[in-house]
């Protein structure tokens, strides 16, 4: 049996993300690799991943839950990350839908959580650990979501609930997966690529409810 790390050299503040990197990303700025058939599938493991994939397996399953990620997984000030963040990270490489991933899917998603690590700390300027609504703006720029400072006070207004006009690591994950998420949908509807649908109600909700 593999021992479990402490959690605070598990997943290292200062080592958790690469930028990525357009209204939407007309490339996409997300790609998760498919996994293949069995440990390892078609490509090779990162023998660090698969530490790391060990060490956050508890019960020793071969499938990662998203309690067992929230357990390894900390913001600057020590603080587990969210279990929503946790849930959705999980959800977008979860080909089987039981809830867990197994090490191809673990090696995709640790591929995504160092970008987006990295985009967080490059616009978290003076190093707090948080980022306020101007550094949410010019980190979404930069993943090509041409999106206004407005919206960028909208969710900081939505994961703020201390007021402090910032946000930490795991809601801005959170913030990337959604936008992910949303602009699938989005581009499903656009067939032009215009940058303009139109939505029904049920449609509209099928978006949302697919992000909670």
């Amino acid at each position: 049996m593999i021992r479990r790390p402490p959690r605070s050299t598990l997943f290292p503040y200062t080592t958790l993300f690469r930028s990525g990197g357009g209204a939407y990303p007309q490339g996409g700025a997300f790609n998760p690799l498919p996994p293949g058939p069995g440990a390892g599938g078609g490509y090779s493991v990162d023998p660090q991943v698969l530490s790391w994939f060990r060490a956050v397996d508890s019960d020793n399953s071969g499938q990662i839950t998203a309690a067992e990620l929230q357990q390894a997984l900390t913001n600057s000030d020590w603080s587990t990350f969210s279990i929503e963040a946790c849930r959705m990270m999980i959800n977008l490489f979860d080909r089987s839908g039981d809830g867990k991933i197994g090490i191809d899917e673990f090696q995709s998603l640790w591929r995504y959580i160092q970008d987006w690590q990295t985009t967080f700390n490059r616009f978290d300027s003076n190093r707090s650990g948080f980022i306020d609504h101007q550094e949410l703006h010019q980190a979404l720029q930069s993943m090509g979501y041409q999106l206004s400072p407005q919206f960028a006070s909208v969710v900081i207004g939505r994961y703020d609930p201390r007021n402090r006009r910032q946000i930490s690591t795991d809601n801005f994950i959170t913030t990337c997966v959604k936008l992910h998420l949303y602009t699938e949908a989005f581009r499903a509807k656009d067939v032009q690529r215009t940058g303009h649908v139109q939505l029904g109600y049920e449609d509209f909700l099928a978006v949302v409810a697919a992000t909670l």
